[in-house]
């Protein structure tokens, strides 16, 4: 006999009662640093057209495009810092939760149960600042479930060896 019960939304658990936890504030340089590689891309860019350019209307206007290419600059850093500072996870018996996003806040839940492999990968500034990121790949995707950039390389360590035990504990 095929029983369906209703599940009532008040007894379940609630996600805003975990405890997240913030990747480490190293991971901000790493941000920025991108950033300003691309900022200086985008200047060079602006400081060749004023050479290459002949119209006048441009030379008369040039400042104040440099001026709001800065001022969006400026911007996107701040939003880039709020941002930061939604980044966060919590690893659990049956599960990994991560958050990020300012405006659209996403949050990740991957169950254990699902994770068929874990990769840990460090860039070459992600190294000189001691930070790692973890991959979870789960069954039936491509590519990887949840991406967690910023975990201090032990820690990214420690994470890794947990969820791999437990992956194959469970197979």
């Amino acid at each position: 006999m095929f029983i369906n019960q209703q599940v009532e939304i008040d007894t379940l658990p609630q996600i805003s009662s975990v405890e997240l936890k913030p990747i480490s504030k190293n991971y901000f340089m790493i941000i920025i640093l991108n950033k300003i590689v691309i900022y200086i891309i985008i200047t060079g860019v602006f400081v060749a057209a004023k050479f290459k350019i002949q119209e006048e209307a441009f030379h008369d206007y040039f400042f104040y495009i440099v001026g709001m290419v800065i001022i969006g600059c400026l911007l996107n850093v701040v939003v880039s810092l709020l941002a930061f500072k939604k980044r966060k996870y919590a690893i659990r018996d049956k599960d990994v939760i991560y958050s990020k996003g300012l405006i659209v806040n996403s949050i990740t839940t991957v169950p254990i149960s699902r994770i068929q492999h874990i990769e840990e990968s460090r860039s070459w500034l992600a190294r000189q600042l001691n930070l790692a990121t973890l991959k979870i790949f789960t069954a039936g995707e491509s590519g990887s479930d949840l991406k967690i950039d910023g975990l201090p390389q032990e820690e990214a360590r420690q994470i890794n060896d947990f969820l791999s035990t437990r992956v194959n504990e469970n197979n």
